[in-house]
């Protein structure tokens, strides 16, 4: 889960997807840019700044297992079940179609915490609302193609534009999301989205709920520019600007990019889910949606430096992937959590033939949709498994009523 292998890998990959539907000269260092000369500071002004407009603090340190253990603990509602939200870009549909089926099935949680990464960034303020979002959810993941996310001919931050995605958040994130944010979250739920603070190096988690709660213009500004740095792969999507002031005064900006370059998914700081820091979670149950397939697949490498960086790459970020996956576990069993994971697994054969395919994203958004409503979506935690829970009891049953729940799901998909 290191910060400066996972950035590597993650660039690595956006290239790869990059030259799939570029021609090298496309990718050309552009003229100029929009890299204006920032104003100098220092760790300690970055540590104890608070952002533009807002009186109080809104984020912490995403490494810091005391802050998080007291921003959890004073959440009424963290000891409710949690959901974990990945990063995986176009892959965001499956998600969506789980959270679609999961209301369709009637067995949805209201989760205590929402935690979104990277695409799962985008996903989980909806997520956050309930029912309400899933609609929202299906639109963004159903009907967007390449143009709708970026265009090609950067600045000197990055090798393409994001106007495009950071137009559509606009349309999506409005003051009425905000105000239904707000409202879940003065019930005690909250909604926590990492980004990755460049100048430092560490993860930053954003408590989103109590920037909705703010409920002025520039809150809804902010909120919407966290959800789009947290999606922002460095050198390929141009880094978010945050305003940010000193206690006396001073302003500078923050310079904020994709959340998965620190981890593939946030459920507690690193030092606590590698077992190096004490931490106690109120919850007993968490769900964890993984928006990518961790198992490799054949595909002609061409003799060009991108196509050998991309295979060689995409195969090391399954591999740093499944690191996680194995040290969360690891978490969970020594937390006695009950962890269920949902990933892109060999029930979907589907390959896309270019970054964020129409036709690829309406399939998974229909495979982890019917997965969803069927109660085959999730995996149980060893833990769990052993606990002597009856088969096929609860909406993510294993055993034989959960292989038939799968070839339901595979029925649906096929459209029998």
């Amino acid at each position: 889960m290191s910060g400066s292998v996972a950035q590597h890998l993650r660039v690595g990959v956006a290239l790869a997807m990059l030259a799939m539907v570029a021609p090298m000269q496309a990718l050309a260092a552009p003229d100029g840019g929009r890299n204006a000369e920032r104003t100098a500071f220092n760790a300690g002004e970055l540590a104890t700044s608070r952002q533009a407009g807002l009186t109080t603090s809104v984020r912490i340190a995403g490494d810091d297992t005391a802050a998080f253990q007291s921003l959890i603990d004073k959440a009424p509602k963290a000891g409710d079940p949690w959901l974990v939200i990945s990063g995986g870009g176009e892959n965001g549909a499956f998600a969506a179609g789980i959270l679609s089926g999961w209301s369709r099935s009637g067995s949805r949680p209201e989760f205590g915490v929402v935690t979104g990464v990277s695409t799962g960034a985008l996903i989980a303020p909806f997520a956050f609302v309930g029912q309400r979002g899933d609609a929202a959810l299906k639109d963004a993941y159903t009907n967007i193609s390449a143009a709708d996310v970026f265009e090609f001919g950067g600045t000197d931050e990055s090798l393409t534009d994001t106007w495009p995605l950071k137009k559509r958040i606009e349309k999506a994130v409005t003051a009425d999301l905000l105000k239904a944010v707000a409202a879940e979250n003065a019930k005690g739920r909250r909604l926590l989205v990492a980004t990755t603070e460049l100048d430092s190096e560490r993860p930053v988690l954003w408590d989103m709920g109590a920037i909705a709660q703010a409920g002025t213009p520039k809150a809804l500004g902010l909120f919407r520019a966290i959800v789009l740095a947290s999606s922002a792969v460095p050198g390929v999507f141009p880094p978010v600007m945050i305003d940010a002031a000193t206690l006396e005064g001073k302003t500078f900006q923050e310079m904020h990019a994709d959340g998965g370059t620190t981890a593939p998914f946030y459920l507690a700081p690193s030092s606590a889910i590698d077992g190096s820091a004490a931490l106690r979670l109120p919850t007993r149950h968490v769900y964890l949606i993984v928006n990518n397939k961790l198992t490799p697949y054949f595909q002609m490498a061409q003799r060009n430096t991108l196509s050998v960086l991309g295979r060689s790459l995409s195969a090391a970020i399954k591999a740093q992937t499944k690191a996680a996956l194995t040290l969360t576990r690891s978490f969970a069993d020594r937390s006695g959590l009950d962890l269920e994971v949902a990933e892109i697994d060999g029930r979907f054969t589907k390959e896309t033939p270019a970054p964020f395919d129409r036709d690829y994203m309406r399939a998974l958004f229909a495979h982890g949709e019917a997965l969803a409503r069927t109660g085959s979506a999730f995996a149980p935690s060893a833990a769990q498994a052993g606990s002597g829970t009856a088969e096929g009891a609860g909406p993510f049953a294993t055993g034989s009523s959960g292989r038939r729940a799968q070839t339901a799901a595979q029925e649906l998909i096929a459209g029998r």
